[in-house]
């Protein structure tokens, strides 16, 4: 580890967090002048990546280029990086103590809303589903666990390293703390279909979890917790018949996935009401009537006036009225101790009370319900997950003839593993909506397609 990061007076350091400081490729020597944090330079790294940049071209709720208006997995991350910085902000301000102990810091907390979109594929869902499909004999596909694979191993700033992260960051962005292998093992997939066509998305959920084949970085990042936290911390809860889910996440990690409910369940409620996806009788029936029924202080008996400013024919009042709305959830977020672990980073949590918990569900089940599932956006969504789906099998038919130069070497040294399917998913993955649809009319389409169209990512 570098000295230098270690003694950066922009970070409060405490006996523990100095092993958090640290890279899996520790930096030799380091850059006149550069005062920067451990997590300032973890921004920059996620800001400069080309996985990043992708997000402005990838699906977030409504497909891209559809309109400019709204939101890209790019402007979400922007914005719940935005709200992240303000749930530490006031944490900060209500648990001065708790804020010492923990050693939160804004850089962070940022670093960790920038990059927890960046291993989600092209298309959304559709996209995700596809690739889960195709790789589920090859362990499985999942954007959480390719996010984890990106920062640690994928993405170019390092040879074999990834981002080369600090190992809080790294921590922070494991939303979800098993192996898809493991919580896989009750699920009963149906026969598979004769055809891609009649691959149901409801039948191929991807379990939510990390990579087999990344169980030795997983191994470096949780080497500073004693034995019984780390088991702990990767139980899970089974279901008959359906995926096993892990049970924990670390305190960063549970800040970050508030920021991206507020951020999806709000924010993104915006572009549904703008391009006239929702209605006003809806949102009344569907989220303000049963927020007050919940009798929330600041938030029930504001719920008729707030509709009638989201619906506004004034764009400012919507605005005033989305702000209002993120704000009250930012200021009810709390932190609680989570029973059992010893070391401070898993032994608290941001949470919302139970009452806004239930709030903040109304308004995603009501965008998800509403918007997401409507039929024009799923045919969106199945034509996607098609695209992609084709996409694999024609890269897996013959990878040395199709794929580019440097993903072909890749696969190659991958085969030695067995894992050369991996590679083709980590190719897919990373590419835009408009890459992925460029490349398939490229491969299927008579009298489509240059060679400019097949470049590398």
């Amino acid at each position: 580890m570098r000295q230098h990061e270690a003694n950066s007076s922009h970070v409060q350091s405490t006996s523990w967090e100095s092993q958090w400081f640290e890279r899996r490729l520790p930096r030799v020597q380091s850059r006149d002048g550069d005062h920067r944090s451990p997590y300032q330079r973890d921004k920059a790294r996620v800001l400069h990546s080309a996985a990043f940049r992708r997000l402005q071209a990838k699906t977030q709720v409504l497909g891209v280029g559809l309109s400019d208006f709204y939101r890209t997995r790019l402007t979400h991350s922007l914005e719940a990086a935005q709200i992240g910085t303000g749930i530490n902000a006031q944490l900060t301000g209500k648990y001065p103590e708790l804020a010492t102990l923990l050693c939160m810091d804004d850089s962070l907390i940022e670093t960790l809303c920038l990059a927890h979109d960046i291993g989600h594929p092209p298309f959304g869902h559709g996209g995700e589903v596809a690739l889960h499909y195709m790789m589920h004999q090859h362990g499985g596909f999942e954007g959480n666990g390719q996010t984890f694979r990106i920062i640690t191993k994928l993405e170019p700033y390092t040879a074999d390293h990834g981002m080369n992260l600090s190992r809080r960051s790294v921590l922070g962005l494991v939303k979800y703390p098993n192996f898809i292998d493991t919580l896989s093992q009750n699920i009963t997939y149906p026969t598979r279909p004769t055809t891609l066509r009649q691959v149901k998305a409801s039948e191929w959920h991807p379990p939510k979890g990390l990579f087999r084949c990344d169980e030795n970085l997983f191994e470096w990042l949780l080497a500073p917790l004693s034995q019984n936290d780390r088991d702990r911390f990767m139980s899970f809860k089974e279901k008959t018949g359906q995926a096993a889910k892990t049970r924990f996440k670390s305190f960063d990690c549970s800040i970050m996935e508030l920021a991206d409910d507020i951020a999806y369940g709000i924010h993104d409620l915006e572009d549904s009401i703008v391009m006239g996806m929702v209605n006003y009788a809806d949102f009344i029936s569907d989220v303000a009537e049963p927020l007050i029924s919940l009798d929330i202080p600041g938030i029930s008996e504001k719920a008729l006036p707030l509709a009638e400013k989201l619906f506004s024919a004034q764009h400012h009042e919507r605005k005033n009225a989305i702000g209002a709305l993120v704000n009250a959830f930012i200021t009810a977020i709390e932190i609680k101790q989570v029973e059992g672990f010893a070391h401070p980073l898993l032994a608290y949590n941001a949470r919302l009370s139970e009452a806004h918990s239930q709030a903040l569900h109304l308004f995603k089940g009501f965008v998800f319900n509403k918007v997401i599932r409507r039929p024009d956006v799923q045919m969106l969504e199945y034509k996607g997950q098609l695209v992609v789906m084709e996409l694999f099998e024609a890269f897996s038919s013959d990878p040395e003839r199709l794929l580019p130069e440097n993903t072909q070497a890749r696969w190659r040294a991958a085969q030695k593993d067995d894992n050369g399917m991996r590679v083709i998913a980590d190719y897919i993955s990373g590419m835009t909506d408009e890459f992925a649809a460029r490349l398939y009319g490229t491969l299927f389409v008579p009298k489509r397609g240059t060679t400019q169209d097949t470049m590398s990512l």
